[in-house]
């Protein structure tokens, strides 16, 4: 989204009152009121847009703290060293960025050496230890103060209470590490178990119970849940030169640390590093929501600094969220096969779940009302397993005061019919609306039109039913999340179908026009209304430049066109002049559709003159092709039989055309004929 900077000045005063009161409710109150996926959202778009206005960052913005203000329950740690937390990206574009800044702020190109650590789901803390025995653990806090939870942190058998003696390693007096306190899962769903049998607090995931039980006043409580622990890093000075390096004297100390973290030598392998977890984390015993990528050089690492709460040369690189901020930059109301009316939040795109999503469903209108929607609002949009996109809640304190109302139509978008009311459902109140607007679409997706293969009925009535579309124009606005996330379609189909769709953008006038599904406008009235078009000498490249040579032809001029009669003129005339039509060809124009050269003259004169007629299905050839070859020879292609015809080409299992043909005496040919004729 383009922003400019008074909108930007506004909208980072909005995100960070926000995020701030989210932030004390979570840390200070213990109280989620939204979820850390959609807060995290929230944080990356004010990132974004501090990092496209750096002058705009002030030391109090949310971007430069670490987390919230320490408990009073227990007595305050001053940590030697603050400890910070990381920015976060969601995908490969937001860490190719983050290496450039980091590269530009050093001057320099680094070595592409990094570690990587899985993101584990669970509390941060600072174990100090005097002469190799534990003395103190503490919590992160405000990252410059945390809580001393010593004799909780002892509970866990994870954590050393006293160092091993490492021969080559000279340990200080002092040595301070840091790490993470963690639940396993079947740990959590144990005591979230017990708790609910007691009446007791239910935790919402194992971050809380983790960071819940840590701070128990009772420790034999923290003792009780089994807590575990891994450690990352070693603030302490002892000849360190890698990260890499750090994990490994960690483990030699006696310290638990993760076997699975890993060192990589490139950008590729971090993706590689990042996707592979995101498939097998449902198989480790613990929740991890992404990986941290730390440059492993410590020298640089140093260099680099922190920019506001964060290392500058670490970045945690997150899962795709199920849940995600976003804005509703629109509501349109799309009519299903049966008629009914379906309102589409239309998206600034953001991924969820992994797909990138530009549509979310909306329901009904009682569910507008019920979130109390409005176009232009920030909202929290969600997506659990394979279920479409919904807004599930509005963040109305974002609001500018530009937000929109919106209203359902009174009248049918489709055919202008009035619209009612059916309990929490609106209808077109044409019965045959549905079917007919339906038909409409499988009609212009079909082989003798725009030919997108892949877009059958079934698929045609899902994604009217899902609200994705509502007109020809809104297939070329498919994006892959929008069909990645329905039931049934996997990755690799919903690519297939986009791609398929792009590459139909571009259509020969003939097939163009009779796409449109005009009354009595077939495939061989649309070749002849294309020739006539073409005999104007306009070029016609876009949709609304046919607009330019109708709009000059009269009925008369339409009828006095070779086999195109007073009715036909009249459907062709009528259909061009209709204001809906006409924004069908505009949209059909903006969403990229064009149209290849005019119709070229037959290169070859051999079935001059001769009328054609096909029924039945050909075994060597498709009747599509048969037409081709008709017309490439200079014969032209009937959908009727009348004495005018030569031939009739006779297939398998042939139609009533068969019967006439033999009562007028045409010429039947079998397709073993037809072949010997058109053979050049």
């Amino acid at each position: 989204m383009d922003i400019d900077k008074k909108e930007a000045i506004s909208r980072i005063k909005k995100l960070r009152e926000e995020i701030n009161r989210y932030r004390y409710a979570y840390h200070v109150l213990n109280k989620e009121l939204i979820s850390p996926e959609a807060l995290d959202s929230l944080k990356k778009e004010l990132f974004d847009l501090e990092q496209k206005f750096p002058d705009l960052i002030t030391p109090d913005s949310p971007t430069q703290r670490v987390a919230g203000e320490p408990l009073k329950k227990f007595k305050k740690v001053y940590h030697e060293k603050p400890m910070l937390s990381f920015n976060d990206a969601f995908s490969e574009e937001d860490i190719i960025a983050w290496l450039e800044r980091l590269e530009n702020y050093l001057g320099y190109k680094i070595k592409p050496e990094f570690y990587c650590e899985l993101k584990i789901d669970g509390l941060a803390i600072e174990l100090v230890y005097e002469k190799g025995i534990l003395v103190e653990g503490s919590t992160r806090g405000d990252g410059l103060i945390g809580e001393d939870i010593t004799q909780n942190l002892k509970t866990i058998e994870a954590i050393p209470l006293k160092l091993n003696e490492v021969e080559n390693i000279v340990m200080p007096d002092r040595l301070v590490v840091r790490g993470e306190v963690f639940i396993n899962k079947d740990e959590f769903e144990r005591i979230n178990k017990e708790q609910k049998e007691k009446g007791g607090k239910v935790f919402a995931n194992p971050r809380n119970m983790a960071a819940g039980s840590v701070r128990q006043l009772n420790p034999k409580i923290t003792a009780s849940r089994r807590l575990d622990s891994f450690q990352y890093d070693i603030v302490t000075d002892i000849g360190q030169k890698t990260h890499e390096e750090e994990h490994k004297i960690l483990k030699l100390l006696g310290f638990k640390t993760n076997p699975y973290n890993k060192l990589v030598h490139s950008l590729k392998e971090v993706f590689e590093f990042r996707n592979y977890w995101e498939k097998h984390r449902k198989d480790l015993p613990y929740e991890i929501d992404g990986i941290v990528v730390i440059v492993n050089n410590n020298d640089i690492f140093e260099k680099a600094g922190v920019v506001g709460k964060a290392p500058r040369a670490a970045i945690a690189y997150k899962f795709s969220p199920k849940e995600a901020t976003t804005i509703v930059e629109n509501i349109v109301v799309q009519v299903g096969r049966t008629g009914v009316l379906t309102p589409v939040a239309k998206l600034k795109p953001v991924v969820v779940g992994g797909v990138r999503i530009s549509n979310a469903t909306l329901h009904n209108y009682d569910e507008i009302r019920r979130l109390d929607l409005k176009i232009g609002d920030t909202v929290v949009v969600s997506r659990a397993g394979d279920v479409i996109p919904q807004v599930t809640k509005v963040l109305k304190n974002l609001r500018t005061g530009k937000e929109k109302e919106f209203k359902m139509p009174v009248y049918c978008p489709v055919d202008g019919s009035k619209v009612i009311k059916e309990g929490a459902i609106y209808r077109c109140s044409n019965p045959k609306c549905g079917a007919r607007h339906r038909q409409g679409l499988y009609h212009f997706v079909s082989r003798s039109a725009f030919d997108i293969q892949g877009l059958g009925i079934k698929i045609i009535d899902r994604f009217l039913d899902e609200g994705l579309i509502n007109d020809a124009a809104d297939i070329f606005t498919l994006k892959q999340g929008d069909i990645e996330v329905l039931e049934r379609f996997g990755r690799k189909s919903a690519e297939n179908i986009v791609n398929e769709i792009q590459q139909k953008k571009k259509v020969s006038l003939s097939r163009f026009l009779y796409s449109l599904g005009i009354l009595h406008v077939g495939e061989e009235t649309a070749i002849l209304l294309a020739s006539k078009i073409s005999e104007y000498g306009l070029k016609i490249f876009k949709p609304t430049d046919i607009l330019k040579v109708l709009n000059k032809l009269s009925l008369e001029d339409l009828q006095k066109i070779k086999d195109i009669g007073p009715v036909v003129a009249k459907s062709i005339y009528d259909w061009f002049r209709e204001p809906r039509n006409i924004e069908l060809l505009k949209k059909l124009e903006k969403v990229g559709v064009r149209i290849e050269n005019q119709i070229s003259k037959p290169q070859f004169q051999k079935l001059k003159g001769l009328v054609f007629v096909l029924t039945g299905s050909l075994k060597s050839m498709s009747r599509e092709e048969a037409k081709e070859r008709i017309r490439f020879l200079g014969g032209e292609v009937s959908e009727s039989v009348s004495k005018k015809t030569n031939y009739l080409v006779l297939g398998e299992n042939p139609g009533s055309k068969y019967e006439k043909a033999k009562k007028l005496g045409i010429k039947i040919i079998d397709e073993k004929e037809f072949k010997r004729l058109i053979i050049s």
